[in-house]
């Protein structure tokens, strides 16, 4: 077998790395050939990863969190080639919805070696120019998604300390936004929502920004997407309901809707879309979802 590794593109002399070269190890031991991918931006990683592809590679494997997994994403969906994960990053929501454990480069590699894999669904992003994109975990537009832009915006300070100045920020400045919401349920029926909404996520996955369970009941493999969207609320209750959204137990309470759909399309003036950590566009926006469209190497679900 030979296996591309790719290295999240940002990393250097990290954590990253490191659990790269470990996992490169641990393959070869078993015999399987493995070249390293490490580009300098992520548009130079996937140029190099197609040539991988290309030239025969049997298998990816990322050590990265959900960017560095979306970027190969992109690239695998559809082909039947398997994606193995190593999670290093900040986040690894799609390695925690997938049962595997941070920086387990032995884990990681077993997995491939044994060939364990299972299918997973993507959500597929549709613009308004007709250019679509894929992720795995959740598509957050309105307030979490102010965050990340405040948050881009910042020179200084650094890490996760700039994304906890850019949540006090949007939060002393809370506000709500006119969305246009379109529901296609998996019977077939169409609801049409128009109201101010805090914010709007779509997930393919249960989970976002390192383990919050903004869509709990969500399942990768349904063939369907889970939908909340969160009503127009105070501080102060804002402030009472977070405990009960990092809980996964905020479905139940007045100010949230939840839905699961085969197709949402989201319209809100000046609002950003985030997925799997990143930029996806602009609203309007409508996302669907593309059954099996990923092989992964991971342990069979409970």
């Amino acid at each position: 077998m030979d296996v591309a590794l790719l290295v999240n593109p940002t990393a250097r002399a990290s954590a990253r790395t490191h659990a790269a070269e470990d996992v490169a190890a641990l393959l070869r031991a078993h015999g399987i050939r493995t070249t390293l991918i490490a580009g300098g931006s992520a548009v130079e990683s996937t140029d190099l990863l197609r040539l991988a592809l290309q030239a025969g590679a049997d298998a990816v494997l990322v050590a990265g969190g959900d960017g560095t997994v979306n970027l190969a994403a992109q690239e695998l969906a559809g082909t039947g080639i398997p994606l193995g994960i190593v999670p290093t990053g900040t986040g690894n929501d799609v390695a925690t919805a997938l049962g595997l454990r941070e920086r387990d480069a032995r884990g990681a590699a077993e997995a491939v070696a044994a060939g364990s894999t299972r299918t997973i669904d993507l959500a597929r992003v549709r613009r308004a120019d007709g250019s679509t994109s894929l992720y795995a975990t959740v598509l957050a537009s309105g307030f979490d998604s102010r965050v990340n832009d405040c948050a881009n915006r910042m020179r200084w300070p650094r890490g996760h300390v700039r994304y906890d100045l850019a949540i006090l920020i949007e939060f002393l400045r809370l506000r709500c936004v006119a969305f246009e919401v379109g529901l296609e349920h998996d019977d077939g029926t169409i609801e049409r929502r128009g109201e101010d909404l805090l914010m709007a996520t779509v997930g393919n996955g249960p989970t976002y920004g390192g383990g919050i369970p903004i869509c709990p009941d969500a399942d990768l493999a349904d063939g369907l997407l889970d939908v909340t969207l969160v009503r127009p609320l105070g501080r102060t209750r804002l402030l009472r309901l977070l405990p009960r959204v990092y809980r996964g137990t905020h479905a139940g309470l007045d100010e949230v809707v939840a839905a699961r759909v085969r197709r949402v399309r989201l319209s809100a003036p000046a609002t950003t879309a985030y997925a799997d950590g990143d930029a996806v566009g602009m609203l309007p926006l409508e996302i669907d979802v593309v059954p099996g469209a990923l092989r992964v190497f991971a342990p069979a679900p409970h």
